[in-house]
């Protein structure tokens, strides 16, 4: 069983704002002219949790989910 959080990203309300890529810049990032952020991960370990927490929250788009469990 993996104790690592599970990271979504809903590319359609994403407007590439770049706050995940400021927050967690290992695990989002806003490529040159992408319509939207892209995973770089797709967990995150437990000391980025809190990281994680705080973009969801900031996400004007709310774009952004997270879980447990497999990807």
């Amino acid at each position: 069983m993996s104790d690592q959080t599970v990271v979504r990203l809903d590319s359609v309300r994403c407007r590439s704002y770049g706050i995940c890529a400021s927050i967690l810049p290992d695990v989002f990032d806003i490529p040159p002219d992408a319509p939207s952020a892209v995973l770089l991960r797709h967990e995150v370990d437990p000391d980025d949790v809190e990281d994680l927490e705080e973009a969801v929250r900031a996400c004007p788009a709310q774009a952004i989910f997270q879980g447990s469990g497999p990807t």
